[in-house]
Order: C-alpha cells, then structure tokens, then sequence
C-alpha cells in the first residue's frame, strides 16, 4: 500500500497539466458539468417536493385502514363513494369505527390582496381527529363554530398580516366562494404543486362550503381498529366484504399506492425524470467534446508514448485522471449553485426544497460516471492509434 501511494506520489499529473494548457477549454468544460449538475439537481429537488407535498397529509392520517374509490388516482383526484361503504366497514369484526374525511380545492380570496387563490379545503370530524397535526387538534372546538377554517400559514402567498392578526388573538373574515369564513387558528404544513394552501375545518363546514357536495359521499374513509386486530387480516376481511367500487389499503399501503401514482402515472414525475436525464446528456456530450478535441489535440504525444512503450491502460488512465478532475472542478460549484437555488426556490414557491446527503451522493456518481462515459468514447481512436500512422 505504501509503495503504491510512493508511485502516485512520483508520478506526473499529465492529465491536469494538459487541461491546464488550455485554460478556456478547461473551462468551457467545467461551466458544462456545472450546468448539467444544477439542471439535475433541480430537476431531483422538484421531483422530491412533488412527492413530499402530494403525501403530507396521506403520512398524517390517523387511521389503520384507509378506504378510497377505485377511480381515485392521488390525494388531489380521490373521488368520491358512498358513504354507506362506512357504514358496512363498522360491521366486520375487529372495526371500531369508520369515519369520513372530505376533501376538496376552492378558490379563496387572500384577506390582504383581495387576491382569489387554489386552496386544498379538508373537512373532518372534530370528534375523531382524522390528521396527526397537534396544531390542528389543539383547536378542535374553533372549528366547530359555523364557517370557521384554520389555515395553514405556509401557504404560498403573502399572509404575514393576517397571521400575525390571527396569532394576537384576532378573527380574520374572508370569502371562500359565495360565502363568508372566519380563519380562527394556524397550523404549518406547507403548498403543493396543486394547491397554494390548505385550510381544515369540520366536515358540516366543508358542506357548507361546498353545496353541491353530498353528505353522503365521501373522499376517504378513515378505519380504526379494535386492540389485538391484525390491520392486513381485517383489510383481507373488508376486502372480501365490500363492493369493488373502492379498495381497502393499509395506511402504509395507502402512501405507497400515492407514491407509485406519482412516480409511475403523473405527467409532473415524468417531466422531472426526463429533465434528469437530460442534463445527464447534456454534460456526457459537453464532456465529450472537450476530450475528445484534447484527445486529437495530443495524438501525436500520445504515439510518442506508445512508440517508446507505453501501454494503451496508461495512456487511458490520463484521461480518466482528466475527467476524474472535471467531475471534482464540476460538481462542487454546481452543488454551491443549487443550493442557493433550493432556498430561491422555497422561499418563492413555498415548496420543499431540501439538500440530503443522500442526493449529494448521487449527483456526485452521476457526474463521475458522466465523465468517465465521456472519456471512455473520446479514447476510441487513442487505442487504434498505430504510431507509425500518426507519424
């Protein structure tokens, strides 16, 4: 080990000092691996909050069981089933009790703007708390007060006014369609590509605000269990139960049936894995072309090489010291630029925009594997090169 880090030590760096010689190529390259990584970045950030925004309130759920229609396809497009499903779901042993969740999106007006915005509206029972956020439950008897709503103030908009009102102990008025509502409380969760907002109230609430909701239809429906009951035994025994317009899931069966719909049908996933894969095009040929031209720039060093006996693996471990160097040079400011364009991001669109290790990782490999691809193709001619021909 120690005489193989001696070698390295004594061994000259002819693939930095040839991308030193020229400094514009070296960095045109590093501007196009910098690019390529921030395009990727992003495009895993947006990715990331698409599926951190379309299941936050999915993870909330208190709930073993999760009843939804068959035609639902995300948190946003659930459809609606009868409520009667509920009620059928009480009489199979080990169900304590079935409650009903309504959720729908209405068009808001912004008490400081006057401004109409997309709000995700969900109406539960103050009874039986139906999300896992303390902020809510702490104001269960708010909500029960005729149209009444708390708000979620990490909503995308300008509301500083009106939460600091709220949080002084103030009522703010506003309009949700035709009629007039109270904000009485706050909570944080955060906007969706959806909707800029949420705002949670009672389900008698949510059928005033929405006339032309039945009552007895339902968004979800929300199962507890009776202590001692296996949840996929009851599930199986729902299952069997009730008609096949709706599908019984476990809660964590229920996150993953969202996580797949976005992953494997939403248009949204779609785009931000083809934005992935572009930006790693874009940097393979970038990368490309500036070895490749270096590659043919030093042909004739190269054949001196091979004349005097120098193997074709190090002549090729030049230029993958090469590009090991432009994934370093690379990434490390396209990882600094996408930070700052995360916190641009969060603070403009109020989604997530978070910065794992786990992604640095990633990207790092990509752009490694980005840059060795590279070479490799730009060493074609460098191995079928005869020194006699070149000279």
């Amino acid at each position: 080990m120690l005489g193989f880090i001696q070698t390295l030590k004594q061994r000259t760096p002819l693939g930095l000092l040839q991308l030193k010689h020229d400094r514009m190529r070296l960095l045109t390259a590093i501007a196009g691996i910098t690019f390529a990584d921030v395009l990727i970045f992003m495009q895993l950030g947006f990715s990331d909050a698409l599926l951190r925004t379309n299941t936050q309130y999915p993870r909330n759920l208190q709930a073993d069981l999760v009843i939804i229609s068959t035609q639902a396809k995300n948190f946003g497009q659930l459809r609606t089933f009868t409520r009667r499903r509920l009620y059928q779901a009480q009489d199979v042993p080990g169900v304590a009790d079935a409650d009903a969740l309504y959720i729908g999106s209405a068009d808001w007006r912004n008490p400081q703007t006057r401004e109409e915005t997309s709000m995700l509206i969900l109406g539960q029972n103050p009874e039986r708390p139906a999300l896992n956020l303390p902020e809510v439950n702490q104001q269960l008897e708010a909500i029960r007060q005729p149209d009444t709503v708390v708000f979620d103030q990490a909503s995308r908009g300008d509301y500083s006014t009106m939460i600091e009102q709220v949080n002084q102990g103030e009522f703010v008025t506003t309009e949700i369609g035709l009629r007039t509502v109270t904000v009485a409380g706050l909570f944080t969760v955060g906007a969706s590509f959806a909707d800029d907002g949420a705002l949670i109230t009672s389900d008698q609430n949510f059928l005033r605000l929405f006339p032309r909701r039945d009552a007895g239809t339902v968004s979800l429906g929300l199962i507890h269990l009776e202590p001692g009951y296996d949840p996929e035994q009851v599930q199986a025994d729902l299952a069997e139960r009730l008609p096949d317009d709706v599908l019984v899931l476990t809660h964590e069966g229920y996150i993953d049936f969202e996580l797949a719909e976005i992953q494997s049908n939403s248009p949204v996933g779609f785009v931000f894995s083809l934005g992935t894969a572009m930006g790693f095009i874009v940097g393979t040929v970038i990368v490309y072309q500036v070895l490749s031209t270096d590659v043919n720039s030093h042909l004739a060093e190269y054949a001196t090489f091979k004349a005097m006996g120098y193997r074709n693996s190090y002549l090729l471990g030049i230029i993958f010291e090469e590009a090991l160097i432009l994934t370093l040079f690379g990434f490390m400011p396209g990882m600094a630029i996408s930070i700052v364009a995360y916190q641009l991001t969060e603070a403009a669109t109020a989604l997530p925009m978070l910065m794992p290790f786990s992604r640095t990782v990633i990207v790092f490999l990509l752009t490694l594997v980005m840059c060795t691809f590279s070479g490799a193709i730009a060493t074609r001619r460098l191995q079928a090169a005869d020194p006699a021909d070149i000279f």
